[in-house]
C-alpha cells in the first residue's frame, strides 16, 4: 500500500501525520521534495518520532535550502525542478509519502504537487481548522477528485470542531479517518499511542 499524505495547507500537521501513519504500518517513509530546515528536516522528524525498526526512511529527491514554494526554492539552488527525476523508492514494505504544502504547490512552471501523485497511490488529506479551513478543504478535496485521484479519506488534526467538521464530510462523502488531538508536545510515546489507535483504520485502506 502506498499512502501519499497531502495537507489543505503549511502547518496542519502532515508530518506528524506521516509519523503516526509510518509507524502504525511500520511502513517506509519518503518526502521527494524538502524545502528548507535541512539540518531537521521532516525525515529527521520521522526518525526521530518513531520506534520500530522496520521503517526505511528513504532520501529526498530535492533538498533545497530555503523554506519556500519549491518552485521558488529551486530557483534559489540555481535548480530546475525536473519531476521525471523524482523516482519513487523501491521497497516491498508499505510507502508512506509525504507532500509539501498544498496538492497544488507549484513545483515548476508546468508541475504541482499534484504531479507527483501516481495511480496507485491512496491519498489522505489533513485538514486543520482556522478560519478559511472549510473552503480550503473543499477545494483540496476537488481539485484531487477532478484529476480521478483516489482518497482514502480525511484525518482531522487539532481542537475539535463539529460544525465544520460535519459540513465536510457532509459535502464530500469522504471517509473521517479520525483525530488528532491538540497534544502538549509529540515525541516517540504519543505518536506510537496514536499509532495504536489508528493501525486498525489504516490496515482496512
Amino acid at each position: 500500500m502506498k499512502l501519499f499524505i497531502t495537507g489543505i495547507g503549511t502547518d496542519v500537521g502532515k508530518t506528524i501525520a506521516s509519523a503516526i501513519i509510518t509507524e502504525a504500518l511500520q511502513a517506509d517513509y519518503w518526502k521527494p521534495i524538502q524545502a528548507g530546515d535541512l539540518s531537521q528536516s521532516d525525515s529527521h522528524k520521522i526518525s526521530n518520532y518513531i520506534s520500530n525498526t522496520k521503517t526505511i526512511i528513504h532520501p529526498n529527491s530535492y533538498a533545497l535550502n530555503t523554506p519556500a514554494s519549491p518552485h521558488y526554492a529551486a530557483s534559489l539552488d540555481n535548480l530546475v525542478i525536473d519531476i521525471k527525476k523524482i523516482k519513487e523508492p523501491k521497497t516491498q514494505n508499505h510507502l508512506v509519502i509525504e507532500g509539501a504544502g498544498g496538492i497544488l504547490v507549484p513545483l515548476n512552471n508546468q508541475d504541482t504537487i499534484a504531479d507527483l501523485i501516481q495511480p496507485d497511490y491512496k491519498v489522505i488529506v489533513v485538514s486543520r481548522h482556522y478560519l478559511g479551513s472549510i473552503n480550503h478543504t473543499l477545494m483540496t478535496i476537488e481539485a484531487l477528485t477532478s484529476r480521478k485521484i483516489s482518497i482514502a479519506g480525511i484525518l482531522f488534526n487539532g481542537d475539535e470542531n463539529p460544525a465544520t467538521e460535519s459540513i465536510i464530510l457532509s459535502k464530500t462523502g469522504i471517509k473521517n479517518l479520525g483525530r488528532i488531538g491538540n497534544e502538549p508536545y509529540f515525541d516517540k510515546n504519543v505518536i506510537a499511542e496514536y499509532a495504536d489507535a489508528f493501525r486498525e483504520v489504516l490496515e482496512k485502506l
